[in-house]
């Protein structure tokens, strides 16, 4: 089993930061990468970034490249979500998950309970 807590959500202006956490523990090595989702009111919950452990390749969606960014601590297993350039469209709830690195839900299997992040305009 793999423990995933997310935190750092919150209410931020258009244009405005928020860096989200996500600490992972448990069987954490038998996961290679750690992901980040996001669920809009209404609309289906969608892939926005991922790490691997090893190595450190990130990948991203189209939506956050050049204003989002994925980091690790290795040390500490846990995974940072830095979100620069907030517009409304950001807001969801964000949830970081522990999978095999790709943009596929069904390759991640365990998920934290999600944080709030609101964009106002």
């Amino acid at each position: 089993q793999v423990q995933v807590v997310e935190s750092g959500g919150g209410l931020v202006q258009a244009g405005g930061s928020l860096r989200l956490s996500c600490a992972a523990s448990g069987r954490t090595f038998s996961n290679s990468a750690m992901g980040w989702f996001r669920q809009a009111p209404g609309r289906e919950r969608e892939f926005v970034a991922a790490i691997r452990w090893s190595g450190g390749r990130t990948l991203y969606a189209d939506s956050v490249k050049g204003r989002f960014t994925i980091s690790r601590d290795n040390a500490k297993n846990t995974v940072y979500l830095q979100m620069n350039s907030l517009k409304p469209e950001d807001t969801a709830v964000y949830y970081c998950a522990a999978g095999r690195g790709s943009s596929d839900m069904g390759e991640y299997d365990y998920w934290g309970q999600g944080t709030q992040v609101t964009v106002s305009s």
